[in-house]
């Protein structure tokens, strides 16, 4: 008997079976294979998905203080109130990074993508508390913060849309500029973490970096497996126990913190509404949105999962949901965090909920300050060792992106060139845009935003522009833009 044929949707056939009257086919039924998981949904083991989420927050964990113990300062407030409002972040910063990894409804990229404190608003949060005085100025940014988080919930749908400006050359430019950006932050937590820091710059500080670069780098070569995807957390543990003997951690801190508190909501007073910290305030989120933007397109290609118009919608929801949350537990505005994109290309562990691990150990340390005082033992200079090789992956990441965009184009070299230079300015001279008015300053003093507007506007001068008058045969390569979609 003659089998018939149906033909498949990508262009072949398949043999229908033969059905009797009862509606049967007579052939056993097809063997179904196990539903392939995507490895950015995989659930890991118990071990594994806490050991790994841990690295995450090791590498985060200094980005994450900085910011609020800048602002605290800024703000003159006392030791105590310091350690409420490190806590706060660290609390926040959890519960972002959970929002973003698991997600509700439309809110979420439900990628291995982290959140925490955004340090582009450090410059502008101090601006309000020169002008508004200590006493009130955490409750002028965080009503600030509050308006600049609903704005970037409500134009996530619109701001995604940028995507189609974001072709494989502009998303390598951008990726690398990522990396390149961040060694410079590497190499001042290698000499110690700032200038004036007891040690900073000191033989001990470099030679301790140096120790733990080398740690990270032979652990990745010598050991196999599991253990190999631990390399960083091991060149963590290990350039820490030589810190003590150098004298570069002392246990004082964990004597010091407090076993338990709970977020006191509006702990420094109610939210104010000033029409000047807002604008500025805004400002800043849109500059925190382009990197988003940027930094989703990045960990899109490294997990194999490119982030479509509906992820990026759905990663600025959550961008501007945490951000409008935080101040209510007196934390600010929530961010990207680049560095974790290199520490999920470096070990090749792409699952979310390795993300949302490290999310759940956030939220205990804002709650349990003395475990966050264990986390805080890993001293600058171990950091910076460890950073080298975090955002250096990113920055290689980003080469290997143009190397499949297409160089050989004229106008791709040119975008590229110009906007790497247009990048580094900022890094080589934080000075250079200092004479500016704010608004600039607050957009090109940071290399990825300055480098990202440079890299779309090429973009568009070479690919859009007259792209009308070009016959498809002749687009430039690297000018296409992804359309994947989510797994």
């Amino acid at each position: 008997m003659a089998l018939r044929t149906t033909r498949t949707a990508d262009g072949g056939s398949t043999p229908d079976r033969p059905s009797r009257p009862d509606g049967t086919t007579g052939l056993p039924d097809r063997p179904s294979g196990p539903e392939v998981v995507h490895p950015v949904d995989e659930l890991l083991p118990p071990v594994k998905l806490l050991s790994t989420g841990l690295q995450h927050v090791a590498a985060m964990y200094a980005g994450v203080v900085a910011p609020p113990l800048i602002v605290g300062a800024g703000v003159g407030l006392s030791p105590a109130e310091l350690a409420l409002l490190i806590s706060a972040s660290l609390f926040t910063a959890g519960l972002a990074t959970l929002l973003q990894t698991l997600g509700i409804w439309r809110i979420g990229a439900r990628l291995p993508f982290v959140n925490g404190v955004s340090f582009a608003g450090v410059a502008p949060m101090l601006a309000i508390a020169k002008e508004h005085g200590p006493k009130d100025a955490l409750p002028v940014i965080f009503g600030a913060v509050i308006v600049a988080g609903v704005l970037c919930f409500l134009a996530a749908p619109y701001f995604c849309k940028l995507i189609r400006f974001f072709p494989p050359v502009v998303q390598g430019t951008v990726i690398t500029l990522i990396g390149i950006s961040l060694l410079p932050v590497a190499v001042n937590w290698a000499r110690g973490g700032a200038p004036g820091a007891p040690g900073y710059g000191s033989v001990r500080a470099i030679g301790l970096a140096a120790f733990t670069l080398a740690a990270v780098v032979l652990c990745n070569k010598l050991l196999r497996g599991f253990w190999q995807q631990l390399a960083l957390l091991v060149g963590l543990a290990l350039g820490t126990a030589l810190a003590f003997p150098l004298g570069l951690a002392d246990f004082g801190p964990v004597g010091e913190a407090r076993i338990f508190a709970l977020p006191s909501p509006f702990h420094f007073g109610a939210p104010v509404l000033d029409v000047a910290a807002i604008v500025s305030l805004c400002i800043v989120m849109v500059v925190s949105m382009t990197e988003s933007t940027a930094d989703m397109l990045a960990l899109g290609r490294i997990v194999g999962r490119e982030a479509d118009e509906r992820t990026l919608a759905a990663g600025l929801r959550a961008d501007g949901l945490a951000t409008a949350v935080s101040p209510v537990f007196n934390g600010f505005a929530a961010s990207a965090f680049a560095q974790n994109i290199g520490l999920v290309a470096l070990t090749n562990i792409r699952s979310r909920f390795v993300v949302a691990a490290g999310g759940g150990i956030l939220i205990l340390l804002g709650l349990f300050p003395v475990l966050g005082s264990l986390v805080s033992l890993v001293p600058q200079p171990v950091l910076g060792g460890a950073g080298i090789v975090l955002f250096g992956t990113v920055a290689a990441s980003g080469i290997r992106t143009l190397a499949e965009a297409g160089m050989e184009s004229g106008g791709n070299t040119i975008l590229v060139s110009v906007s790497l230079g247009v990048g580094i300015v900022p890094i080589a001279v934080p000075t250079f845009y200092d004479a500016f008015p704010e608004a600039v300053r607050t957009l090109m003093h940071s290399g990825i935003s300055a480098g990202c507007l440079a890299a779309v506007l090429l973009n568009l001068l070479f690919h859009h522009v007259g792209a009308a008058r070009r016959s498809p045969t002749t687009e430039p390569p690297g000018a296409a833009v992804s359309t994947a979609t989510p797994s």
